[in-house]
């Protein structure tokens, strides 16, 4: 027998050795540890469910908000022509049915979430020993919880990271897995879970991060809205390209290795390069029209108007709602440049450091938003022939030469401190061609709105110069004084008493003296100052004659004519019977006006106003129609007769008269309308239709003051109208009114047949120009309310054209 080798090993073979047992040692025994312990915590976990469907599960609470499903879906508001201006609710939802979401998103959603989703029963008991082996063994921690432990949270939990809050996940989702199926689960799932951007379903998210609906989605794509669930915050790409793109890629990774797409399918996803969409306000040009229709469905629906996704179809078209809106700005931008420099928003401190100026201004201009083209800046630097200024994106804008001349005097050092341009001051910018000049907001405001004579249908509202600077809707809740361009309702009534177009007027002056005021002498003047002497009703109402209008009104009488105007859907409270009527002193909004000159070109009709024509729930189901008006007799205000020799007298303001640029400058003859300016300049109107289309434009301060001494409606308001006009009246033949029955044309003047020059009211006889005018105690107190209990000044008071 061989004694034992009580050699001690080679020092090179006892190293291989120890090496290799300690490396068994290492892998192994950690492993078997975790095993162990997976294994455990599985146990554990079903022990405690055990314990749980015992206790808790008959106290969860109903299922009743899965069962009847209603997500939160937001208040989408579209135009005629099916464009989206306006989208009201905290949450951007589009409901998506399970048959209809995209395959390709399916899959990339339960590759990344639940792999196992239709083999388990709402608890993935593999999932969880799979988590634990992953928690411990990588630096990223891996979750346990199932789609169907999500939607339980998602529904019924807050987000609080606790045992008993686990406990209670496990247990709703098994009650869910027993009332509801998988495709169920994964439908609430997919359009309930929250992506950022305030986009809540996968549906929604894809419009929001990619501008396309879920249908067109990629693969690629898909992949990245799948990553969103873990954190929005974190993976959003528009926020953090390279940290979504590394998820995105990862869950590409998950798709090939479950078999969902081939080897080739993820190459080419892995490769493709995304567009994401940059998202602009949902149509500027529409937001008062937008609001207005929140408003109706607020009224009829209460705050679920917000969250059934309601679509609500207006009657405006987009083309005229820009065109509308662009016109009104430009009138005010217009207006405003004849007025002064008014100094800078607003001054901020910069930093020295040229480090921190950046972020310094963004936050400042935060408070200070664009206005569509007209950009707010700060200040970096001004001298009086250059001024640098930076704008929120963080661009520098160099302005010099002609592009300072309506600041001149404000880059002076002897400049007021309130006007002065100097560092840090927020000023407002616009770039024409291919240079920045520095502009001003302006602070008078305005109104657009554009009706169908025949429908009622609302086809432009233009509120105000800015939504985002003043919601107040200056369509629908301005209430200011018409001035002239209410005159044609007054020889409109004038019509019925045997007034003609021929009838001859004194234009010669009126005086009210301090016995017959009760204070200051009155005595009103024409706008030019000018007396003209007698003239036909056709003259005096195209050249806007303050004297025959006042005459007309007191023939008549006041109270006949504050009965006839309500023909027209005034208020009769709103227009009190006195002779200052016939200048236009009552209360109107721009949409009654509008309203009211569809009758004269309609033919006689009172049509009510509509803005919205439909309206449906979220799964396109009707729940309201408003069909468009069909002209009848019961909806008749005056005589067609009368309409026609009303249009006949507004086409001569067209033709010849204050408003003689509306023909000249659109070229067609069938255009009718009334300019309008009320004492002071306060207020500029211009009033106009075709056959088919009305228009109303005012112009005016929030706080009445004056606009100017020569700033009149056919200055103002009327350019804004023409502007309207061109796109409104695109395409369109020309249209006049059809001569009713009952009208008769003498020597080229139309007149009713009862009332023609030998037998209507030739003229006012019996007046002296030159003496006093009489006056009654209502008389008086209507001079009185429109220039204030103080009276004016002989020859200081009178209303332009």
């Amino acid at each position: 027998m061989s004694a034992p080798d009580t050699r001690p090993p080679s020092p090179s073979r006892s190293r291989v050795f120890s090496a290799d047992v300690w490396w068994i040692q290492w892998l192994v025994r950690p492993v078997v540890w975790l095993v162990g312990l997976g294994v455990a915590g599985a146990l554990a976990m079903t022990m405690v469910v055990g314990i749980g469907l015992a206790v808790i599960y008959p106290n969860l609470p109903p299922l009743n908000g899965l069962m009847d499903y209603r997500p939160k879906m937001p208040l989408r508001v579209y135009s005629a022509d099916a464009t989206l201006i306006g989208e009201f609710g905290e949450e951007k939802r589009n409901f998506q049915p399970i048959a209809q979401m995209p395959k390709v998103m399916k899959e990339s959603v339960l590759a990344i979430e639940d792999a196992r989703f239709y083999r388990h029963g709402g608890v993935d008991y593999i999932g969880v020993l799979r988590a634990g082996l992953a928690n411990f063994g990588e630096s990223r921690s891996q979750g346990a919880s199932t789609i169907t432990m999500q939607v339980a949270r998602n529904f019924y939990l807050s987000t609080e990271k606790t045992f008993s809050r686990k406990i209670y996940e496990i247990l709703l989702a098994l009650k869910i897995e027993g009332l509801l199926s998988k495709d169920q689960i994964l439908e609430l799932y997919m359009n309930q879970i929250y992506l950022g951007q305030r986009a809540y379903g996968f549906a929604a998210a894809c419009e929001t991060y990619f501008g396309k609906p879920l249908k067109d989605v990629t693969l690629a794509e898909a992949a990245m809205l799948a990553g969103l669930p873990k954190a929005p915050s974190a993976y959003n790409p528009l926020r953090n390209p390279k940290r979504a793109v590394v998820r995105q890629q990862y869950i590409l990774q998950r798709m090939l290795e479950n078999g969902f797409i081939t080897q080739e399918q993820y190459e080419e996803a892995r490769d493709e390069e995304l567009h994401y969409h940059v998202k602009v306000p949902i149509a500027p040009e529409a937001e008062y029209v937008a609001e207005a229709a929140r408003s109706l469905m607020y009224e009829q629906y209460g705050a679920d108007a917000y969250t059934r996704g309601l679509k609500v179809y207006t009657t405006v078209k987009m083309n005229e709602q820009i065109a509308a809106t662009r016109a009104l700005r430009k009138g005010l931008l217009d207006y405003d440049r004849r007025q002064p420099w008014r100094g800078p928003e607003a001054f901020i401190d910069l930093p020295s450091d040229p480090k921190h100026i950046d972020v310094r201004v963004a936050e400042a201009l935060e408070d200070h938003p664009d206005s569509d083209d007209i950009k707010a800046a700060v200040v970096l630097s001004a001298e009086p022939k250059r001024v640098v200024a930076l704008l929120q994106t963080g661009e520098s804008i160099d302005i010099q030469g002609d592009s300072l001349k309506f600041v001149a005097q404000a880059l002076s050092e002897k400049a007021q401190p309130k006007q002065q341009i100097r560092r840090g001051a927020v000023v407002r910018v616009v770039q024409t061609k291919d240079r920045w000049q520095i502009t001003q907001l302006p602070t008078v405001e305005g109104a657009l709105v554009s009706l169908d004579t025949h429908t009622g249908a609302v086809k432009s509202m233009a509120g105000g110069f800015d939504f985002d600077r003043n919601k107040f809707n200056h369509v629908t809740q301005a209430w200011r004084q018409p001035g002239s361009s209410f005159k044609p309702f007054i020889y409109s009534a004038a019509l019925e008493k045997g007034f003609t177009p021929s009838t001859m007027v004194n234009d010669g002056p009126l005086f009210f003296d301090s016995g017959v005021t009760g204070s200051q002498p009155w005595e009103p003047k024409n706008y030019d100052g000018k007396f003209e002497g007698p003239m036909t009703l056709r003259r005096g109402l195209a050249k806007s004659k303050n004297m025959i209008s006042i005459r007309v009104l007191r023939s008549i009488g006041a109270q006949y004519g504050q009965e006839w105007v309500t023909r027209f859907g005034f208020e009769s409270a709103k227009h009190p019977a006195y002779l200052t009527m016939a200048l236009g002193a009552g209360s109107v909004t721009p949409m009654q006006m509008a309203d009211a000159f569809a009758v004269f070109a309609n033919g006689g009709y009172r049509v009510n106003p509509m803005l919205v024509t439909r309206v449906t729930d979220s799964r396109d189901r009707v729940l309201a129609q408003n069909k468009a008006a069909v002209l009848d007799e019961s909806m008749r205000a005056i005589d067609a007769r009368n309409a026609f020799l009303m249009s006949s007298l507004l086409q001569e303001v067209t033709r010849s008269g204050t408003a003689a640029k509306a023909q000249a400058q659109l070229g067609r003859p069938d255009l009718y309308g009334k300019t309008g300016t009320t004492n002071d300049s306060m207020d500029a109107w211009f009033a106009g239709y075709t056959v088919r289309t009305v228009a109303v434009v005012w112009i005016g301060y929030d706080q009445p003051r004056k606009l100017g001494d020569r700033e009149t409606g056919g200055g103002l308001a009327l350019p804004v109208w023409i502007d309207y006009m061109r796109t409104s009246l695109k395409g369109t033949p020309v249209e006049e009114p059809a001569v009713p029955e009952g009208v008769v044309n003498i020597g080229g003047e139309w007149y009713y047949e009862e009332y023609t020059p030998g037998t209507g009211v030739r003229e006012l006889s019996g007046e002296d120009p030159h003496a006093p005018a009489p006056a009654n105690e209502d008389e008086k107190r209507s001079i009185m309310d429109l220039f204030g209990t103080g009276g004016s000044t002989a020859g200081g008071a009178h209303t332009p054209p």
